[in-house]
């Protein structure tokens, strides 16, 4: 070859070498570019999330005030909303507020916010109550109070004595001290539902079910099922499991459905009872004749307060001597009443929104007759499952209960088991759970936020908050 072909085989040479090189600065800044407008997609969809969020919350206060002002307790109108909440188009994308709908409103996805007081308080719920969770053991129980149990209240913690332990029917710091990585019990409230995933028995299966990836919606993929072949296992149903039966921030304002502070009629003088609308002058003398000799325990004690004999006094609280023998014929009690019952179970359905028999302002772990799912409702204390489906058909049918003396009109509920409900039960939310989601159309990037927010007064507060759904 002479020189001019050499030099020409050079050239040619360098020209491959350089063109690979540009193709590989190419596909190298591509690369970089789609790393980069990923990252501003995935962020212009947590921005849009974040929008789904506020939108809700907005629409939350708005509800409050519009539920004030014409004295409802509760609607319904947000929690299954797809006019405000499906696909809300904004700027390069859109976004929702959805929420695993519950075997009730049979499964799948509903557009629309989430109720806290529609489960269990995991901080201030009953032992006995927890029991009735499926698959709950008394250990599992008892590991529980314990690690919510302040060690100043549990002497397992404090002395990490073996008797004291196995009376608690839970755990001692030696039990979580042992194990690998060690770790100590909070000896307080649970921070977390999840929380629970560190208390002694407690698994993954009973508290996740399906929901492997810990973002409150089912996964119902099964690998080992193949449909499409003969003979092969369909797919499990979905399971859920505790996490979506618990929660660990609720609170109720002790108000009635127009904002105003309750009255208490344990404690109540005459004029302030009287403020009450349905409380006459002769009603409220009862009421307090009747409580100088018997304490008012929930509501359904105002359904034995009797009308006052004249012959006997007492308005003024005292009430009168109860014969030899206890009761005297006419049917007359030891406060001196007589006569028959001065409170109907309908007068009770117009006033109870407007009593209260609890202490202090805010009121934790309420359950929600109006959202309260099956699972959550046989929980209650003397409530079976047929008792807990004819709360749900009540309102199915009938309409959202308008304060909890409308529990005395569901089939099957006697004033005994009224008499244990009542003190554990609202017929309204101010906690909210929202997930919001954010999509960029054209990449389909998604981001999610979960926030739980309490609605007070004035003023929305933000009591959780997840990005890593």
């Amino acid at each position: 070859m002479n020189r001019a072909g050499s030099i020409l085989v050079g050239v040619l040479w360098c020209m491959v070498l350089l063109s690979v090189l540009v193709i590989g600065v190419l596909h190298t800044a591509r690369m970089d570019l789609l790393v980069v407008k990923n990252y501003g997609d995935r962020v212009q969809a947590h921005y849009l999330a974040l929008a789904a969020v506020e939108r809700a919350k907005a629409l939350i206060f708005q509800d409050v005030v519009t539920r004030q002002q014409t004295a409802k307790n509760h609607t319904g109108s947000l929690y299954n909303d797809a006019k405000d909440f499906q696909d809300v188009s904004l700027g390069r994308g859109k976004f929702r507020v959805f929420r695993r709908a519950s075997p009730e409103d049979g499964g799948g996805i509903l557009y629309g916010i989430s109720d806290e007081e529609s489960r269990l308080n995991l901080n201030v719920v009953p032992a006995n109550q927890l029991t009735n969770l499926d698959g709950m053991t008394p250990d599992m129980v008892g590991a529980i109070m314990a690690w919510r149990t302040p060690a100043t209240q549990n002497p397992a913690a404090q002395n990490n004595a073996a008797q004291n332990s196995a009376t608690l029917g839970g755990a001692n710091s030696d039990y979580y001290l042992s194990l690998r990585p060690p770790c100590l019990p909070r000896n307080g409230p649970f921070q977390t539902v999840r929380e629970l995933l560190m208390v002694r028995g407690v698994t993954p299966e009973l508290l996740l079910g399906n929901d492997v990836n810990q973002n409150g919606f089912l996964d119902t993929g099964d690998d080992s099922a193949s449909p499409g072949l003969a003979g092969a296992r369909p797919p499990p149903p979905p399971r859920p499991g505790w996490a979506s039966l618990l929660t660990v921030t609720d609170t109720d304002k002790n108000v009635n459905a127009s904002g105003k502070d309750r009255v208490n009629p344990q404690s109540a003088d005459e004029a302030t009872l009287m403020t009450v609308p349905g409380i006459t002058q002769p009603i409220a003398r009862a009421i307090i004749s009747y409580r100088g000799q018997n304490q008012l325990q929930t509501l359904d004690d105002l359904l034995s307060v009797t009308a006052q004999n004249p012959n006997r006094g007492g308005n003024n609280g005292g009430g009168g001597n109860a014969g030899p023998g206890g009761n005297p014929p006419g049917g007359q009690n030891a406060s001196g009443n007589s006569g028959p019952p001065v409170i109907s179970q309908e007068l009770l359905g117009q006033i109870a929104d407007d009593l209260t028999l609890a202490d202090g302002t805010d009121l934790a772990g309420l359950i929600n007759l109006n959202t309260a799912g099956l699972d959550v409702l046989i929980c209650l204390p003397g409530v079976e499952r047929p008792l807990a489906q004819a709360i749900l058909n009540y309102r199915t049918s009938t309409g959202y209960f308008d304060n909890v003396a409308g529990l005395l009109k569901v089939d099957g509920m006697t004033r005994a088991i009224f008499k244990q409900v009542v003190p554990l039960v609202t017929v309204r939310s101010e906690t909210y759970r929202i997930v919001g989601e954010g999509k960029i159309n054209s990449t389909g990037a998604i981001q999610r936020i979960e926030a739980i927010v309490h609605i007070g007064r004035s003023d929305i507060e933000t009591l959780a908050y997840r990005e890593d759904l």
